[in-house]
């Protein structure tokens, strides 16, 4: 090792003269880092993808306990059709001269409700 090495390391080892920093200076350093707009990403993400998801959710499992029969439908695979029974799990629907039976969940929205509601 050499001595220009060696002055490097023993340089590097001991101890700065600068005073601590004040006991406060932690939070306040990170409170003007990238906690806040951490948070505020958080937030903002909440209310432009979760909730606005959540929401769908809730209006299509509504529409899905106020189907009835004579309803006239759209599946998710597009297939349109009206609706001949509902059971619990299962919807069947006549589309042309074809009865199907599909899940309530492949309902995709009521396009037209029966004909005895308001």
């Amino acid at each position: 090792m050499t001595f220009s090495a060696l002055n490097t390391l023993l340089a590097q080892a001991t101890p700065s003269n600068q005073p601590a920093p004040p006991a406060g200076q932690g939070l306040e350093q990170l409170l003007k880092g990238p906690l806040p707009m951490l948070v505020l990403m958080v937030v903002v993400f909440y209310f432009i993808l979760i909730r606005p998801q959540q929401k769908k959710t809730k209006e299509h499992e509504q529409l899905l306990k106020t189907l009835k029969p004579k309803d006239k439908v759209v599946t998710s695979g597009g297939v349109m059709g009206i609706v001949v029974s509902v059971q619990e799990k299962t919807v069947t629907i006549r589309s042309a001269d074809t009865k199907l039976e599909v899940l309530k969940s492949a309902v995709a929205e009521i396009t037209e409700r029966a004909a005895g509601e308001a």
